[in-house]
């Protein structure tokens, strides 16, 4: 594959800052992915900065853990993370991929949200360990954005039920 990035695009009925909160909250992660790789956050805090670090549990054949940097984080336009492993010394390993969340507010009640799944800066050595880029089916993405769409909509409807 010549592609070095795949993204999916969805319209959701909802403000960006309530989809932002949604996807600032590792404990939603689980559910915006969906495939059930992604399992339970070990760090809770809500992503607030530039260089955060969160850790999520993984299952994919066998449990996990990886460790996520917070690399671009732009309230309530863009959140996007490195996502790596932390070795048995305590060295954070981080592979090259990137998960990047784009909002464009549509007015007070919209959202176009854009998703890319970024392995253009993957190591060879890590290429040569024959994982396939990307890792997933192409209307992984797609299904992710649904899910996200679905998770803001309770999170509004919640709110304005306070």
């Amino acid at each position: 594959m010549a592609e070095k990035n795949v993204s999916a695009t969805l319209t959701i009925a909802v403000p960006a800052g309530t989809v932002f909160a949604v996807l600032a909250d590792p404990a939603t992660h689980a559910a915006i992915d969906g495939t059930g790789w992604v399992r339970e956050p070990v760090d809770r805090a809500l992503l607030t900065e530039v260089g955060q670090l969160f850790r999520m549990d993984m299952y994919y054949a066998t449990g996990y853990r990886v460790v996520n940097k917070v690399h671009v984080l732009e309230p309530p336009r863009v959140v996007g993370w490195f996502t790596g492993q932390e070795k048995e010394d305590g060295e954070l390993e981080f592979g090259g991929w990137t998960w990047r969340y784009d909002l464009t507010p549509l007015g007070p009640s919209g959202t176009e949200v854009t998703l890319t799944y970024d392995w253009a800066a993957v190591p060879q050595f890590i290429r040569d360990r024959g994982i396939r880029f990307p890792p997933f089916s192409p209307d992984h993405l797609v299904n992710s954005l649904h899910h996200l769409a679905e998770l803001a909509e309770a999170s509004r409807l919640a709110a304005g039920s306070q």
